[in-house]
């Protein structure tokens, strides 16, 4: 898939390191809010193989709060231009708003990744005329409300549904399918049970022939299954994101790149062989 300048190829699953310039992140909040500690990371998630570095400027987590839209430019687009400067990697902004999303690529950013789906004001067509690819993720609700009480008839078919009818919209404001790519939103707007269900079903959406992100790492999902501390999550999480690959996910979103890298490796090699094996 090509991120302006930039190619990666998605015949095998890649890492997206998660950098979050902001202080109330989940679980990294206030880490990297300060330059020189921002490009420290992103050299360290380079070097341990990570594909693409994911800048966000708004903490998502449940409960978390809006920010306003000059303060999360001020957040992001100094970092996305000290990164495009000093990096050769694909750099993606994680932002709902239409000015931030034309101000991080203008900055140098090759992917535009929305939780809300390209849903809010002036979102699309920004992100149209951005020609960069875009990632719509599922939520139900808002970060605020939306961890109380989820529900759901079938989540895997109503994620499957909210993502077609993002597809279509997509498409038709002139976006191609090549560039799209979905994030069935673990963690946003889901129970522990949906959230397992939708990793078990993960294969289902491969029918809408869209690259698939999953973003599984540290989460509740995982803390609250094996009864783990944020900072103890390391072990599920990279089991989950080797599930998740398994099943079609090409991109894996992830704070622990290194880690998550080697058991990717682990993966492509295993398959390669079975390709090898299939074919004699």
């Amino acid at each position: 898939m090509q991120f302006k300048d930039k190619f990666v190829d998605l015949s095998s699953s890649k890492v997206m390191g998660i950098l979050n310039v902001t202080p109330d992140s989940f679980s990294d909040g206030g880490a990297y809010n300060q330059l020189d500690l921002a490009l420290r990371q992103v050299q360290r998630m380079i070097d341990e193989g990570a594909s693409f570095i994911d800048i966000g400027g708004e903490s998502t987590r449940p409960g978390a709060q809006a920010v306003t839209e000059q303060q999360e430019l001020d957040r992001v687009v100094p970092v996305i231009e000290a990164i495009n400067n000093r990096f050769d990697t694909v750099i993606s902004v994680d932002t709902s708003k239409a000015k931030v999303m034309q101000q991080a690529v203008a900055a140098g950013a090759g992917l535009i990744n929305d939780i809300r789906a390209l849903q809010e004001d002036g979102a699309l067509l920004v992100a149209t005329a951005a020609q960069v690819p875009v990632c719509l993720m599922h939520m139900q609700g808002q970060p605020s409300t939306m961890q109380t009480e989820p529900s759901y008839e079938d989540v895997v078919a109503n994620v499957y549904q909210f993502l077609q009818q993002r597809i279509s919209a997509c498409i038709q404001a002139g976006i191609g399918q090549q560039n799209i790519i979905i994030d069935p939103g673990f963690g946003f707007g889901k129970s522990l049970v949906h959230n397992y269900q939708l990793l078990a079903n993960l294969e289902q959406l491969l029918p809408l022939n869209v690259a698939i992100l999953a973003g599984v790492s540290r989460k509740s999902m995982i803390g609250t299954l094996l009864n783990r501390s944020v900072d103890e999550r390391l072990a599920g999480s990279v089991g989950a994101a080797m599930l998740a690959a398994q099943q079609g996910a090409k991109i894996i979103r992830v704070h622990d790149v290194q880690e998550t890298v080697d058991a990717l490796q682990v993966l492509n090699m295993m398959n390669a062989y079975k390709e090898n094996r299939n074919e004699r």
